[in-house]
C-alpha cells in the first residue's frame, strides 16, 4: 500500500521495469483513476486497500501486505494498518511488513506485535547539506534566485520542494525565460501524463527542474536527479470541529521530513541538498510529521469501522482517534442518515460504506441516483475530489459546463470515473420518484451544514459578500464573483484563514431550489414575542436550518401562551420591575417588617418569594392582556392576606400612626432608620409616651415638622426631646411662627393643628 495514486503508479513501474515487463502481467497498480491488475504484486493507493479490506476482511490469496511510507501517518494509513492487524487474526499466515526511510521502529514494531526490525541502508550516496537561508517575502523568490545558483554550480537535475500548486505556478512563471530548462509541475492535480512526463528524461536532452509538493518526497526515485531546493514549507490539511471545514495549512515541515526530501539529490549519485533556513532553526522542527488521525475529519474512518464492525476501542493503533472527534464524526454521520440514533449503521449508511468515496460524496451520490440525477451527482463528487477539473471558477455550474467540454487524458479518466460512480450508485440506489434538485441541492445534501445565506457586506469598501452557514460559522467571497448577486448558496469546499471561511466552490440556489431542497429538512419553532414596535405578544412560527432562518410568521397566540410568556417576561425582569401600585409598595413593607419583627403566618413577600407564586396571585390579573406593562396589581398583595392575619396585621404593624389631635400618617416602613411618619410637633402635645410598634418592641420614628411642614427634629424618644431640644426648638419657632403655640410643656399642652387664638398666651 502506498500513500498517493502517484507512488503507487511509479512503484509499479519500477519494478515491472526491473523485471523486464510491462505493468499489467506479474506487477499491477489499482489508483482510482486507472487499474492495471498484476498476477503477483499489485501497488494499491491506500483508500483502494481499505475498500477490498472491508469487502474480504479475510483478504483470501494474500500472503503478504506491505505499508510503504508509514511515516506520513495519514488517517487512512493508520486505520489500513489497525484493520490489517484484525485480519491477520482471520489469516494467521498473512505476514504485515511496515517500511520508511524515517520510520519509528519501536513503536511500529510493538504494534505490529513484537515484529522483527530490519535496517537496510540500501544504495544511498553522500549529499552535501547546504543552509542558504532566506530573506522575509514570498518563497517563490527565494526558490527561483536559489535555482538559478544551484544551475551555475552543480550539474544535474533539480528536484525543489514548495507547499503548493500555487507557489510552483507562480515560481514556474519566474522561470520560464530559460530555454535550456524543463521546467515540469510536480502535484496531485496534475495530469497523469505531466506526472509520468516529470519522472522521465527529457527527450531535448535539457535540465529539467521539477517544482514538487510534499507528493515528491518519498517512493519516488526520479532519474538524474543530483539537486534537492528544499523550501522548508509544507500543505497540511486541519480539520476545523466548530466550522465542520478542512483548512490547508502551511506550516514547517518535520526534520524526517526535510532527511526525506534532502535523500532525494543522493539517490543514484552523489547529490546537493540546499536548504532555505539556517541551519540552527533545524532544530526547532518537530520530530516527526504530526499522525492526521488527531486533527481530521474522522467521519470516513468512523464509517469504514461501522462497516467493519468494530469500535474504535477495539482495535490497535499507534495513535488512538480522539473522543471528541469520535463524537463530532457521529453527529456528521447522523446528520447524512447514515447512523440511527442508537449510532448503528442504517440501510442508507451500508451503502454508503459500499461506495469507494468520502461518506459526503456517498450522501451525494446516493441522493442523486434515489432522483434519477446519478450522473450529475457522479459529476458534482469527481470535481470535488480532483482538484483543477473544470478550471478555477468559484461557480459549480460553470465549472461542470468546463469539465464536460474538457478533453484529454486526466479529463477522459475522470470522465470514466463519473460513470462508475454513477453505475454503482444506481445499483446500490434506484430512483424513487423524489423530485430532481438543481446542483446547489445535491450539494447541500452533502453538506447541509454549509448551506449559506448572504448577510451583509465587509466594511472594506463591500470588497466581500458576507455569507453565514446552518452551521453558524461565516463564509466570504468577493463582491465582484457573479455568486456573490445571489442570496443563498451550497458550499461545497471553503478554506483560508481568518474568522470566515473563503468559499472556494459554491451552487446558487434560487428561489424554487431552494424549496425543494428545504423540503421536510427545516425544523419549526413558536414561540410568544413581543412586537419590536407595540411591545404586544403575539405567536411567532420561525422556521430555520440549523442557524439559518428560513422564514418567521406572526399570529395570534392563544390566551394560556400569552399568559405563560408574560409570567416569564415577569420572572426574568423580576418582580420589582412590574407597575406596583405606592399602596401594594406599602403593604409589602409592612409585611416584611412584621415578618421580621416575628409575626408568623405571613405570606412571604421577598422577591423571591413573590417569583415562586407568580402563578398564584399574577396569572389571574393577565387574563385578557398581551403587555406586562398594562397589568394592575392594585389589592395583589392584599389578596395574599385572608382577613384574621389582615388584622393582626394592622395590630402589629399599622399603616397609620393617629396623633393625639385626630390626625393620621402613614407610617413608612421601608424607611433605612426604621419605620417613621411625618407630623406637625403641635399634633403632638399632650403625648407623654413615645409610641411603639411590634407590640411595643419599636420605636416609631417620629419625623417632627413645623407648621409649614420643614423638618424640625427627628427622635425614637418624645418625652427625652420634650425635656431637652424642645426649648431649642421653642426659642427658634415662637418667632417664626408666633401665631402657633410653642408651650414650656408640651407633654401636658392641648394638641392642636389650628394657630392659637388672637390675645391668647403660649
Amino acid at each position: 500500500m502506498l500513500p498517493r495514486r502517484l507512488a503507487a503508479r511509479a512503484a509499479a513501474e519500477r519494478i515491472a521495469e526491473l523485471l523486464g515487463e510491462a505493468p499489467g502481467r506479474r506487477v499491477g497498480y489499482a489508483t482510482r483513476l486507472e487499474a492495471r491488475p498484476g498476477t503477483r504484486i499489485e501497488c494499491l493507493t491506500t483508500g483502494l486497500f481499505l475498500n477490498r479490506l472491508i469487502a474480504d476482511p479475510g483478504l483470501d490469496g494474500i500472503g503478504c501486505l506491505l505499508f510503504d511510507e508509514v511515516h506520513e501517518r495519514s488517517v487512512e494509513g493508520d486505520l489500513a494498518l489497525a484493520l490489517a492487524l484484525e485480519a491477520r487474526a482471520l489469516n494467521p499466515d498473512l505476514r504485515l511488513l511496515a517500511m520508511s526511510a524515517t520510520i519509528e521502529g519501536e513503536r511500529f514494531a510493538r504494534l505490529l506485535g513484537g515484529a522483527r526490525l530490519v535496517r537496510a541502508e540500501g544504495r544511498q550516496h553522500p549529499v552535501e547539506i547546504r543552509h542558504i537561508g532566506r530573506r522575509a517575502g514570498r518563497i517563490e523568490a527565494a526558490m527561483a534566485s536559489a535555482v538559478r545558483g544551484a544551475l551555475g554550480e552543480a550539474a544535474g537535475d533539480i528536484l525543489a520542494f514548495l507547499p503548493g500548486a500555487a507557489e510552483i505556478a507562480r515560481t514556474a512563471e519566474l522561470l520560464a525565460d530559460d530555454a535550456h530548462l524543463a521546467i515540469h509541475q510536480l502535484h496531485g492535480g496534475a495530469e497523469p501524463a505531466a506526472q509520468r512526463a516529470a519522472l522521465a528524461p527529457d527527450p531535448a536532452g535539457r535540465r529539467k527542474l521539477i517544482l514538487a509538493t510534499s507528493i515528491a518526497e518519498t517512493s519516488l526515485t526520479i532519474d538524474g536527479v543530483r539537486i534537492v531546493i528544499d523550501s522548508g514549507l509544507a500543505r497540511r490539511p486541519r480539520f476545523d470541529r466548530a466550522a465542520g471545514l478542512t483548512r490547508l495549512v502551511t506550516e514547517r515541515v518535520s526534520q524526517a521530513a526535510a532527511t526525506q526530501r534532502a535523500g532525494r539529490a543522493g539517490r543514484q549519485a552523489a547529490g546537493l541538498a540546499i536548504r532555505l533556513w539556517e541551519a540552527g532553526e533545524t532544530r526547532g522542527f518537530i520530530p516527526h510529521d504530526p499522525p492526521e488521525i488527531l486533527a481530521a475529519d474522522l467521519a470516513p474512518l468512523l464509517l469504514r469501522l461501522k462497516a467493519w464492525g468494530a469500535r474504535p476501542d477495539q482495535l490497535a493503533w499507534l495513535d488512538p482517534p480522539p473522543p471528541a472527534a469520535l463524537a463530532a464524526a457521529q453527529a456528521d454521520l447522523a446528520g447524512l442518515g447514515a447512523l440511527d440514533a442508537g449510532g448503528r449503521l442504517t440501510p442508507r449508511g451500508r451503502a454508503m460504506a459500499r461506495l469507494p468515496v468520502s461518506p459526503r460524496a456517498a450522501a451525494l451520490l446516493l441522493a442523486g441516483a434515489e432522483r434519477g440525477q446519478a450522473e450529475v451527482a457522479a459529476r458534482i463528487a469527481v470535481l470535488l475530489d480532483e482538484r483543477g477539473l473544470g478550471g478555477p471558477a468559484t461557480d459549480l455550474e460553470t465549472r461542470l459546463a468546463r469539465f464536460a467540454a474538457e478533453r484529454g487524458g486526466r479529463a477522459a479518466v475522470a470522465q470514466a470515473l463519473v460513470a462508475r460512480w454513477a453505475a454503482a450508485a444506481a445499483r446500490l440506489q434506484p430512483p424513487g420518484g423524489a423530485m430532481p434538485l438543481e446542483p446547489a441541492g445535491l450539494v447541500a445534501t452533502a453538506f447541509p451544514e454549509r448551506v449559506a445565506r448572504r448577510r451583509a457586506a465587509t466594511g472594506q469598501a463591500a470588497a466581500e459578500a458576507v455569507y453565514r452557514m446552518a452551521n453558524g460559522r461565516g463564509a466570504r467571497i468577493d463582491a465582484a464573483d457573479p455568486l456573490a448577486a445571489h442570496e443563498w448558496l451550497a458550499i461545497a469546499d471553503a478554506g483560508g484563514t481568518g474568522a470566515d471561511a473563503r468559499i472556494r466552490l459554491a451552487a446558487a440556489f434560487t428561489e424554487a431550489g431552494l424549496a425543494a431542497f428545504l423540503a421536510g429538512r427545516t425544523e419549526v419553532s413558536q414561540a410568544v414575542e413581543p412586537d419590536p414596535v407595540s411591545g404586544r405578544l403575539a405567536l411567532v412560527e420561525t422556521e430555520r436550518l440549523g442557524v439559518l432562518e428560513i422564514a418567521r410568521r406572526r399570529r395570534p397566540a392563544p390566551p394560556e401562551a400569552v399568559t405563560a410568556a408574560l409570567l416569564a417576561e415577569a420572572r426574568a425582569a423580576g418582580v420589582e420591575a412590574l407597575p406596583w401600585p405606592p399602596a401594594e409598595q406599602a403593604l409589602m413593607a409592612r409585611i416584611r417588617f412584621a415578618a421580621a419583627q416575628g409575626l408568623a403566618g405571613l405570606p412571604d413577600v421577598s422577591a423571591q418569594g413573590l417569583a415562586e407564586t407568580l402563578d398564584h396571585w399574577l396569572a389571574p390579573r393577565l387574563a385578557g392582556l398581551d403587555r406586562l406593562a398594562d397589568v394592575r396589581l392594585e389589592g395583589a398583595i392584599a389578596g395574599l392576606l385572608d382577613w384574621p392575619m389582615s388584622q393582626k396585621l394592622d395590630r402589629f404593624a399599622p399603616a397609620q400612626f393617629e396623633t393625639p389631635a385626630g390626625s393620621r400618617h402613614a407610617i413608612d416602613y421601608a424607611a433605612d432608620g426604621g419605620p417613621e411618619a411625618e407630623v406637625r410637633v403641635q399634633a403632638l402635645f399632650g403625648l407623654g409616651v413615645h409610641p411603639m410598634l411590634a407590640e411595643g418592641r419599636v420605636p416609631l420614628i417620629l419625623v417632627l415638622t413645623s407648621p409649614a411642614g420643614r423638618p424640625l427634629a427627628r427622635t425614637a424618644d418624645l418625652p427625652v426631646f420634650w425635656r431637652g431640644a424642645w426649648a431649642d426648638v421653642r426659642r427658634e419657632m415662637k418667632g417664626r411662627y408666633p401665631k402657633h403655640p410653642w408651650p414650656d410643656n408640651p407633654a401636658a399642652a392641648r394638641p392642636t393643628l389650628r394657630a392659637k387664638a388672637a390675645g391668647r398666651a403660649d
